[in-house]
């Protein structure tokens, strides 16, 4: 019975559609539901960002070949992008994506408009199997309900992939991880912006002569206090604070430099450092939003006392997964990270920032709700350790699985760049280097940064495993923002 029955996916970036190419290429029957009205939706919103990585590991293999190899209906003749290329988030969706989507193999099992709002078990007779009931349970299909324009509507599946990403759930700006008092209406008065405003283009009027606090201390936090530094350039008035939270001390977030094997990565990190160095930002330390008052201007209340007064607050703080939707689902989650139990300490930034990761697939992804999988930046939950290339090698272990091929599933690889620093207790996020490490015996041409702050890696090799087992953790990665 179950063979009637599709796999759905639900989200239609990078991972999704590459998780409905692998399982259309082992005939799998598959149904793509995208909330948002056209594939990589969300990417659209931060589209003017430029990721890490080159093309080279933007596109999904599986992917790359439908695209290349002509058919009755399709003429084949898809030409990828420089593999050396850094693409910005538009250029990933209109140079890849959208052709992708468009192809006729995938175009029409994509609904768009079509949004996830709760996934459950029922039974062959129609019968409900709520998150209690465990009698037949894993041969039971999946219940999925989608919200559209035309009113709600139930799927039945054989098995759902979730690759919705988390964009839409960005973390709260105050502290304990719950939201500031005040933090909703300042929100919905537009004090606080997107996680990635444009301070160069459409958000340039906006911001231009104004006080803006960007709160954070990742890849999205760095790139918007560069974008504000060049505003900053043009409008001279225009002040830019950093405010660092918790305890994220400042000369770790600077990443690995020149020994970053992702060289627009550690580039990152050293235009930063110097707009903080030459004082076009104001760096401020253990930043705890307690309370946001808004006024004419905003009134950043701080833990510790301080006030601040500002226009606009960015909140470069990460994100978080939706669960509220798997809430009748069987899900075996790490406590602290939100990830599938195994995967969460091997990605946590609290105790990983090296930039060496395990290949991991269907074992590590596993949940007790047979067949029901989280794939891409949300299986790596409050993480933000995650890359494409990751996020592609879960799908096609996923798609073996559930194709019946256990050896193909097991065997998985990665070859990944190296961040250029590694520690494993660091306290934060592998975008950050260690401190206060003794330099390892590199080439001395590894880094312009002095030996005593920061340390390097080696060079990244193939990882191959019978069993996903391992240390396993990524990079700070845009794209999968979905």
């Amino acid at each position: 019975m179950e063979s009637q029955f599709p796999v759905i996916v639900i989200g239609a970036g990078p991972i999704g559609l590459a998780a409905a190419v692998h399982l259309l290429e082992r005939g799998q029957a598959v149904r793509v539901l995208e909330a948002g009205a056209s594939a990589g939706a969300a990417i659209k919103a931060w589209g003017h960002i430029k990721l890490f990585s080159t093309w080279r590991y933007n596109i999904d293999e599986a992917s790359r070949r439908l695209l290349e190899t002509p058919t009755e209906h399709y003429a084949g003749d898809w030409e990828a992008p420089n593999p050396k290329r850094l693409p910005t988030g538009a250029e990933l969706v209109s140079e890849y994506l959208e052709p992708l989507a468009a192809h006729p193999q995938l175009r029409e099992v994509i609904g768009y408009g079509q949004r996830v709002s709760s996934v459950s078990r029922v039974g062959a007779d129609g019968s409900g199997l709520d998150k209690g009931r465990s009698a037949d349970r894993d041969d039971s299909l999946f219940l999925v309900r989608v919200e559209t324009a035309d009113g709600t509507t139930e799927l039945t599946a054989r098995a759902v992939i979730d690759a919705s990403g988390t964009w839409e759930k960005p973390n709260p700006i105050g502290r304990s991880g719950l939201s500031a008092l005040g933090e909703d209406t300042a929100r919905d008065l537009g004090f606080i912006t997107s996680p990635l405003p444009d301070p160069l283009d459409a958000d340039a009027e906006r911001f231009a002569g104004k006080k803006v606090l960007v709160l954070g201390a990742g890849h999205s936090a760095a790139n918007t206090l560069i974008l504000l530094g060049r505003l900053k350039q043009q409008n001279p008035e225009t002040q830019i604070l950093w405010g660092l939270r918790g305890q994220a001390n400042p000369v770790r977030l600077y990443g690995g430099g020149s020994a970053d094997e992702l060289p627009a990565r550690g580039q990152l990190g050293t235009s930063l450092r110097r707009q903080v160095e030459t004082g076009q930002v104001t760096q401020l330390e253990h930043v705890s939003v307690r309370e946001l008052r808004s006024a004419e201007r905003l009134q950043v209340l701080l833990a510790d006392g301080r006030e601040l007064e500002v226009d606009f607050v960015v909140p470069a703080t990460g994100f978080r997964p939706e669960l509220g939707m798997l809430s009748e689902l069987r899900l075996d989650l790490d406590l602290a990270v939100e990830a599938p139990r195994e995967l969460g300490p091997l990605i946590d930034p609290e105790f990983h920032s090296c930039g060496t990761v395990s290949a991991h697939g269907e074992r590590v992804l596993a949940h007790p709700e047979k067949n029901f999988y989280i794939a891409g930046m949300k299986s790596y939950g409050r993480a933000p350790t995650f890359l494409l290339a990751t996020g592609y090698e879960q799908v096609r272990s996923l798609a073996a699985a559930l194709s019946g091929d256990r050896a193909a599933a097991d065997q998985v690889e990665l070859d990944l760049p190296e961040t250029g620093v590694c520690s494993t207790d660091s306290g934060n996020s592998c975008d950050v280097p260690a401190v206060g490490a003794k330099a390892n015996t590199c080439s001395p041409e590894a880094s312009e940064e002095p030996a005593q702050e920061e340390s390097c890696c080696s060079a990244p090799t193939p990882v191959s495993f019978g069993l996903a087992t391992g240390t396993q953790h990524g990079f700070a990665e845009l794209a999968e923002r979905q």
